[in-house]
């Protein structure tokens, strides 16, 4: 498989996309955190409310226990603590739901913030390195001599854009129906560039080899 251009300037470029996608990458990683801590703050109140509930509800089912063995009156006094101490499980019970709405809404924040433009631009940065890989490799597997150059000139005058081939040639099919090797090379190694290969060992470099 063929990861990398052979070209010099084109396997530069490659490198530096690379780059750049992983630093696109840890930056919006490092968003999505700042998004995530950001809202988490949100719970704040909830958790004093849960800290509030719950210590109400202690307060009173403390001064429940301790009026529960008054002689006579058996439960008569504590049972109206500890009833009221139900208000304080549900002010606590109010709390900690908060707290987990924020938790919940904090986590769907900070991936959404952080993987939308992650995957869109690892989208196109995955499409474009797998239209290179299964070209070049493609290509690798048919370029093995200068025999094989003949078919790259083909398609060089079906894909290269005509300027590009009138500066080769001012006949480049009929030079390539003649079998002209100067013009069969030139039009092959512009099809191999755009493909990120370099031309087999015997061929001769030219100038559009270095695209």
């Amino acid at each position: 498989m063929k990861l990398y251009a052979d070209l010099p300037a084109r396997r530069t470029r490659q490198i530096v996309a690379d780059l750049f996608l992983l630093a696109w990458v840890v930056v919006w990683a490092r968003i999505g955190l700042a998004v995530h801590d950001s809202t988490l703050q949100l719970a704040a109140p909830g958790r004093r409310l849960e800290s509030a509930g719950s210590g109400f509800r202690e307060r009173l089912e403390s001064a429940g226990d301790g009026v529960d063995d008054l002689p006579i009156l058996d439960d008569r006094v504590a049972d109206p603590f500890r009833d009221a101490a139900g208000a304080g499980t549900s002010i606590e019970d109010a709390g900690r739901d908060l707290v987990d709405a924020c938790e919940k809404l904090a986590d769907v924040l900070g991936w959404v913030t952080a993987l939308t433009p992650i995957v869109i631009v690892g989208a196109l940065w995955l499409s474009q390195r797998w239209r290179f890989v299964r070209r070049a490799t493609a290509a690798q597997a048919l370029v093995d001599d200068v025999d094989d150059l003949d078919l790259f000139a083909l398609r060089a005058m079906a894909n290269q854009p005509l300027p590009a081939l009138s500066r080769i040639s001012s006949d480049p099919a009929g030079a390539w129906r003649r079998g002209d090797t100067e013009v069969i090379r030139s039009l092959a190694l512009l099809e191999l560039a755009d493909c990120g290969l370099r031309p087999p060992a015997d061929s001769r470099d030219s100038p559009g080899s270095g695209r």
